[in-house]
C-alpha cells in the first residue's frame, strides 16, 4: 500500500499547535517501520519506536499522545505490558490502539479496561490506517463525545465503509486475496453463536442494580432462549443463499445472542460475541463500544480470573428485548 496521503494531517496537533507525539511498542521490526511512515504521513511526531518489553522494562517513558501497539501473542509479558499501558495512558489521557489476534482478542480486552483502547484483530494496513485517522479525530477536545447518538452511529457506518474500500483497494494493488476474510473464519469456531460458559450466572445481583422495584416486576419475563437461538440460525441461514453483507446487523445480531444467554443465566466472552455478530471481529469491537457506550451492553470481569471479561446485557436493554418480543408474539417473533 503507498504511504497514506492523510486529509486530516493538519488536525494531528495539541492545544499547543505542535505535532501529536506518537509511541510505537510493536516487536516485528517491518511493522514498526510500516506504522512509524504512516504515522509521520498523518502528521505525526513518532517520539518512540521499540519492542513490546519497552513497556515493563528499564524507566518508564513519556507516553505521548497516541500509541500504538502490536501485541498477537498474549502471553504472560504481554499482558503485563498492556496492564501497565492501560494505567498509564488512563492517566494521562493518552489514546491507544491496540492490535491483537482472534486467540488473544479476549485477555487483551480483559485487561484493558481503564484507557478505552480502539481494539483492532489481525488488521492489514489499511485498516491501521484506518484505526489512526479515528483516533486523530479525538483531538482536540475530544470532538466525536460532543456529537449526538445518530451522528455517532453514522460515523461508525462510514468508518466500516471506507475501511472495506482501504483493504479492498490494498488488495487489489498487492494482487493478493482477503487474508481475514468473513468473521465466521475463525480458526476452531463453533458454528452456532453462543460460545456460552454454562453455569455462569449474568442476571444475578450485579445485574439487578439499579433497577427500581417497579421497574423490574412490569418487565415481562425474556423470551424462551430456544426461540431467539432459532432465530439467530435462521438469520445466519440467509448467507447460503445470498450475500450475507445484505444482512449485515451486528447490533441487532448481538442483542439476539446477549438475549438469549441472559435467559439461560451464560455468560458471553468477548470473542464469542464477535462470531454472533456476523461481522469481521474489528468492526464487532467498534459495535460493542458503541453498545455499551449508549447504555445497551455491559462489561463484566472475571473476579478469579483478570484475563477474562464479558460482555452482557444492560437491565435497559434486557427490558426493552422482553418488551419487544412480548409485543411481537412468539410466532411473529421467527420472522425476525
Amino acid at each position: 500500500m503507498p504511504q497514506a496521503n492523510f486529509a486530516y494531517a493538519a488536525t494531528a496537533e495539541d492545544s499547543a499547535g505542535l505535532p501529536l507525539a506518537l509511541s510505537i511498542y510493536a516487536d516485528r521490526p517491518h511493522l514498526r517501520a510500516t506504522i512509524r511512515d504512516d504515522a509521520q504521513a498523518a502528521g505525526l511526531r513518532v517520539a518512540v519506536t521499540t519492542d513490546l518489553a519497552a513497556l515493563i522494562e528499564g524507566e518508564a517513558r513519556p507516553l505521548g499522545d497516541v500509541v500504538l501497539v502490536d501485541c498477537p501473542v498474549a502471553d504472560a509479558m504481554a499482558i503485563a505490558a498492556l496492564a501497565r499501558l492501560d494505567m498509564r495512558a488512563a492517566n494521562a489521557g493518552a489514546q491507544l490502539v491496540v492490535s491483537t489476534t482472534v486467540d488473544g482478542l479476549d485477555a487483551v480486552f480483559a485487561v484493558m479496561d481503564q484507557s478505552n483502547p480502539l481494539i483492532l484483530v489481525d488488521p492489514d494496513r489499511a485498516e491501521r490506517v484506518i484505526a489512526l485517522g479515528e483516533v486523530l479525530a479525538r483531538f482536540p477536545a475530544r470532538r466525536l463525545r460532543e456529537l449526538s447518538e445518530d451522528d455517532r452511529l453514522m460515523i461508525l457506518r462510514l468508518t466500516e465503509q471506507v475501511g472495506q474500500i482501504a483493504g479492498k483497494m490494498e488488495r487489489l494493488a498487492s494482487g493478493g486475496a482477503s487474508v481475514n476474510g468473513h468473521a465466521f473464519a475463525f480458526a476452531g469456531a463453533s458454528p452456532e453463536p453462543s460460545g456460552l460458559v454454562s453455569g455462569m450466572a449474568a442476571d444475578g445481583p450485579a445485574c439487578a442494580m439499579g433497577d427500581k422495584a417497579g421497574l423490574r416486576a412490569a418487565r415481562p419475563p425474556l423470551p424462551d432462549p430456544r426461540l431467539v437461538r432459532r432465530i439467530v440460525r435462521q438469520r445466519q441461514l440467509r448467507a447460503r443463499f445470498l450475500d450475507g453483507a445484505l444482512f449485515a446487523h451486528p447490533a441487532w445480531d448481538m442483542l439476539l445472542d446477549l438475549t438469549a444467554a441472559r435467559a439461560e443465566h451464560a455468560r458471553v466472552s468477548v470473542t464469542s460475541l464477535c462470531i454472533a455478530s456476523g461481522v469481521p471481529p474489528t468492526t464487532a469491537l467498534r459495535w460493542i463500544g458503541q453498545m455499551v457506550e449508549a447504555g445497551l451492553f455491559r462489561r463484566l470481569g472475571d473476579d478469579t480470573d483478570r484475563r477474562r471479561a464479558f460482555i452482557a446485557l444492560s437491565d435497559k436493554a434486557a427490558d426493552a428485548m422482553a418488551r419487544y418480543f412480548a409485543e411481537i408474539g412468539a410466532g411473529a417473533a421467527a420472522l425476525v
